[in-house]
């Protein structure tokens, strides 16, 4: 079964064609990172005019890449939510306007469940082994920091989530305080290579044992109160120490807290997806600490741990061979219950 995907939930258009869940015949992303890096963050209205722009070109370079046309796609999946409305609504109004001229079933699926299925993508030729069931995903991105259990391809319970900022959200709010640039989350990474980890110590917040949900906005609120205490703004080797020992701090809360799911649960299986999911040093802390205690770990590449519509696909494929179908009524959800 060949799905098309299509994700425009905040600022980036994508679209893919997924065979049978899994086999990406092609993903292409349209960035508007260049437009919101003067602002330092997504502008929602700059975000939702770009998706109109985007969204016929990036549809047909999918269709163009994977050497296939609309006459072989089976079924739609587009993103319903959680995101900012008017970005969902120019993916939604294209994927149902596309179903109903060509008579293609249509499901809506969630944003943050998708990420955890980009476990499941393969690339032509690829061969890799899945995920087994049930395993523990931790979802890490801009808008949201959750755990979730997966018992099969769509049944799942939360285990934790954030309270107030995301990991994403305190990494790209350190960096514009520290003048980093956007999207700050790549550029802390880059700097903290140069820094010390133990140069500063922040708080790990809610690390209280068997608490499963994060909040970030404390620690966020430590740097800005530590750079307040400079006389002027850091540079050079105390930029990257700040950065370093920052992002320390987060990668430790997440670390800890997924390997909690894991003992809580039973899991021996564990996903970690999501833009932050795409940083070096939170990588390398997930493959040590699946490697002492004999974990499965399952991250995607940074092409699908960013925002990407084969993942979307994925789900989709899930959904519609479970009969998961929607109609011309389906609306956005900027907030997803639950989440």
């Amino acid at each position: 079964m060949l799905v098309l995907g299509i994700e425009s939930s905040c600022d980036d258009t994508a679209a893919a064609l997924v065979e049978d869940g899994r086999k990406v015949l092609s993903s292409v992303v349209s960035s508007q990172e260049a437009i919101h890096a003067r602002y330092g963050g997504v502008v929602p209205e700059l975000a939702s005019r770009a998706h109109i722009e985007a969204i016929v070109p990036v549809v047909e370079g999918a269709l163009s890449s994977a050497g296939v046309s609309l006459d072989d796609i089976d079924g739609v999946a587009v993103t319903q939510g959680p995101g900012l409305v008017g970005s969902i609504l120019i993916g939604l109004s294209f994927a149902k306007s596309l179903s109903y001229v060509r008579g293609l079933p249509l499901t809506g699926v969630n944003h943050i469940e998708a990420h955890a299925h980009a476990a499941f993508l393969m690339d032509k030729g690829e061969d890799k082994e899945p995920p087994a069931f049930p395993f523990v995903a931790l979802i890490v991105s801009g808008g949201h920091t959750t755990l979730l259990l997966f018992e099969d391809f769509t049944r799942y319970r939360i285990l934790g989530q954030t309270l107030d900022d995301s990991a994403g959200e305190a990494l790209d709010k350190v960096a514009k305080l520290l003048g980093l640039g956007y999207p700050g989350g790549v550029a802390i990474d880059a700097l903290s290579r140069e820094g010390s980890r133990d140069a500063i110590t922040f708080p790990r917040p809610l690390l209280g044992k068997g608490n499963l949900d994060f909040s970030f906005s404390g620690l966020k609120t430590a740097m800005l109160t530590y750079v307040k205490g400079l006389k002027a703004l850091p540079v050079d080797g105390l930029l990257a120490d700040l950065s370093a020992s920052f992002q320390e701090s987060v990668v430790d809360v997440l670390v800890t807290k997924a390997l909690w799911a894991v003992e809580a649960t039973g899991a021996r299986n564990l996903v970690v997806a999501g833009g932050v999911a795409s940083n070096s040093r939170f990588r390398e802390s997930l493959q040590a600490i699946a490697l002492e205690k004999g974990l499965k770990l399952f991250i995607p590449p940074p092409g699908f741990c960013t925002d990407n519509a084969a993942m979307v696909a994925s789900l989709g494929y899930r959904q519609l061979g479970a009969g998961k179908l929607a109609g011309l009524d389906l609306n956005a959800k900027p907030t997803w219950e639950g989440f």
